[in-house]
């Protein structure tokens, strides 16, 4: 099986943040990051296109948690059956294990999961960034907006009543993905990715109040 986006469009279903239009997206970013810092581009393009691929038996029995294991053990068997060695296969997997957010146990270790986790946290920022968390938050029943408690401002806890609204998200996680990055290239697009999701997240909270 020659793997390229066309192969890969079986394995996603069209969800508005992890879909294939996710794929697509990293894919293209992986690639740019890799040819810039030199990478060994026939791996980063397999851990692209397999880094949320999964079945449903074992994304059941990991849990949305655990995704990038079960993914991880998706893409071994998938690469095996087209003839890839051991050790490529496993430095694609390193890849996929590695790429998620957080799961601090596990870190880049190698360029080719730099470069995915890079790509990963681009999609994340910036107007699709902003486009993803607002898609999350309508079709987990929360707000775009919320007036975030002193305490989550303090330490990231929400209060009884207080939703994690699309708006918590950034202030939570999003708004700290720049710094998290690992490539020169992948912080200087995450530069200007964060100047248009700050900008939209500032007004959105100043507009909610009336300004």
């Amino acid at each position: 099986m020659e793997l390229t986006l066309e192969t890969a469009r079986a394995w996603y279903d069209d969800d508005p943040t992890h879909g294939f239009g996710h794929i697509q997206r990293v894919y293209r970013l992986a690639e740019d990051i890799a040819r810039a810092e030199g990478a060994d581009l026939e791996i980063v393009r397999a851990a692209a296109l397999l880094h949320d691929a999964h079945d449903a038996a074992a994304l059941d029995a990991a849990g949305r948690a655990g995704h990038h294991h079960a993914s991880a053990e998706f893409a071994g068997r998938i690469l095996r059956s087209s003839g890839w060695a051991a050790d490529r296969i496993a430095a694609v997997q390193h890849c996929i294990r590695a790429h998620r957010f957080r799961d601090d146990s596990i870190a880049p270790q190698t360029l080719e999961a730099r470069c995915l986790f890079d790509a990963d946290k681009l999609d994340a920022i910036g107007a699709i960034g902003v486009a993803r968390a607002i898609a999350y938050a309508a079709t987990h029943g929360n707000p775009i907006y919320h007036p975030p408690s002193e305490t989550f401002l303090r330490t990231g806890r929400h209060t009884a009543d207080e939703p994690h609204s699309a708006w918590h998200e950034y202030w939570f996680k999003l708004r700290h993905l720049p710094q998290r990055l690992f490539t020169p290239r992948g912080r200087a697009l995450a530069r200007e990715r964060a100047r248009a999701m700050d900008a939209y997240f500032q007004s959105l909270a100043q507009e909610w109040k009336g300004s």
